[in-house]
């Protein structure tokens, strides 16, 4: 399976849902998806304050593509804030956050795996 055809409409009609175990401190917006391989295009969205310390230092084993839209989140591992923006490329197995959002953050993502040659 694959992420689906869709031709350009009102992202707005997307509902948010609530990332499990935040407290309601992020939420996300799929904007397209193929849950059998977790290949993803969503955005994502810190409440002010909010803090993944939680969820601890992230891995994982997929790459990860993030653009910053609006707002600042703060690396808290790196000690380092990431404003409106900037890009990340993270590929399998690259360490980041947790994260803390002082203002709000919203990101653009995208999630997908590579098969080897």
């Amino acid at each position: 399976m694959s992420k689906p055809e869709l031709e350009f409409h009102d992202t707005a009609q997307v509902s948010w849902r609530a990332i499990d175990g935040s407290g309601g401190q992020l939420e996300e917006k799929i904007l397209s998806e193929d849950p059998a391989s977790g290949t993803a295009s969503r955005i994502l969205r810190f409440a002010p304050g909010a803090d993944t310390t939680p969820f601890g230092t992230q891995v994982h084993d997929f790459w990860e593509e993030v653009y910053i839209l609006t707002g600042e989140i703060v690396d808290l591992e790196l000690d380092e804030s990431f404003t409106a923006g900037m890009y990340a490329c993270r590929p399998p197995g690259m360490r980041h956050g947790p994260w803390r959002s002082p203002s709000g953050c919203t990101t653009f993502e995208v999630r997908y795996r590579v098969e080897p040659a």
